[in-house]
């Protein structure tokens, strides 16, 4: 779930490995037309394929963000090139949910301009409330023993980020017998590196990064430095989630591809170690109700694979 599902899958055949990514990358400059290529049927071989891809990814139950439903994939393109029957490449290009695209020629005869396109949306009404009101400053082991996977809550309090290059010198510096900048024992980190702010904002775009690939930090950041909970996108490996329930420890999910709306809930951000990493430096942010999903509690219990499970049908 790592690439913000759902969205489309490009697929490069042939050539070589370089033409065949370039090809993944072109196919999904195309227009998004399986409706109607799934009211006419296919006229060709490449046809066929898309919609036997199409019918058998969303077959697999992934859903938006992971966390289980009918539609993992919009449409998935696929442009072939000639190529050696012994060299035969496969690339594939993931384009998710935030997808963004337009094309122009230029003519020469002035500056080029777009208009933006109509984002109103119609009134939704729910009756259910925005999720569970919590803070996190504080908070005890027993409380987060109560959440449940699935759940949604609003965070609030402080929370630290970290990503990639901030989880290794932070392993490094223990492995060393060096201190740590700073104090994770009880607090939750935010997997993400946040943009610069411009004019007069907190933060710029924070979205989260995905989960899984600090997946070989979680042993050290549960069990050697105490920290509460962690907050990404995508699963985590079958080894994190023991080590959470192990450590009665929770893992949240926050909205990929929603990093604008994400900084909303960012009230104050200030930096506290490795500012020579920039953006993957580490900060704390205040936060106000940050919306997230349990998808790992302290029982080892994963949304992203009960929910997946629950919609997943066989095409066989």
């Amino acid at each position: 779930a790592g690439w913000c599902p759902p969205g489309l899958i490009g697929l490069g055949l042939g050539g070589s490995p370089e033409r065949a990514m370039l090809l993944a990358k072109k196919s999904l400059m195309a227009p998004v037309d399986m409706p109607e290529l799934r009211r006419r049927g296919p006229r060709d071989r490449i046809e066929a394929l898309r919609l036997e891809l199409y019918e058998a990814i969303n077959a697999l139950g992934i859903g938006a963000q992971g966390l289980g439903g009918l539609i993992t994939v919009l449409d998935v393109k696929i442009l072939e090139y000639p190529t050696h029957a012994a060299s035969l490449p496969v690339a594939m290009m993931p384009n998710c949910a935030a997808s963004r695209h337009c094309h122009f020629r230029l003519d020469g005869t002035g500056a080029a301009t777009f208009a933006p396109p109509e984002i109103s949306w119609s009134e939704i009404s729910s009756e259910k409330d925005g999720g569970k009101r919590v803070f996190l400053d504080g908070i005890s082991r027993d409380e987060i023993a109560s959440w449940r996977a699935g759940e949604t809550l609003l965070l609030n309090g402080t929370i630290l980020t970290g990503r990639d290059a901030a989880h290794q010198r932070l392993v490094g510096l223990a492995a060393d017998g060096q201190p740590l900048p700073v104090d994770f024992h009880g607090r939750f980190i935010y997997y993400v590196g946040p943009v610069p702010p411009v004019e007069g904002e907190v933060v710029g775009p924070a979205g989260p990064t995905t989960a899984t690939r600090m997946d070989k930090y979680s042993r050290a950041m549960l069990e050697d430095f105490g920290l509460f909970g962690m907050i990404g996108k995508a699963e985590r490996g079958a080894e994190t989630i023991a080590l959470i329930e192990k450590n009665r420890a929770v893992y949240l999910a926050a909205t990929g591809g929603a990093a604008c709306l994400v900084a909303r809930a960012i009230t104050a951000a200030r930096l506290v170690a490795f500012a020579d990493l920039g953006m993957e430096a580490i900060y704390e942010f205040t936060i106000r109700d940050m919306p997230v999903t349990v998808a790992v509690d302290s029982l080892g219990h994963s949304i992203h694979q009960s929910g997946p499970a629950k919609w997943r049908r066989d095409v066989r």
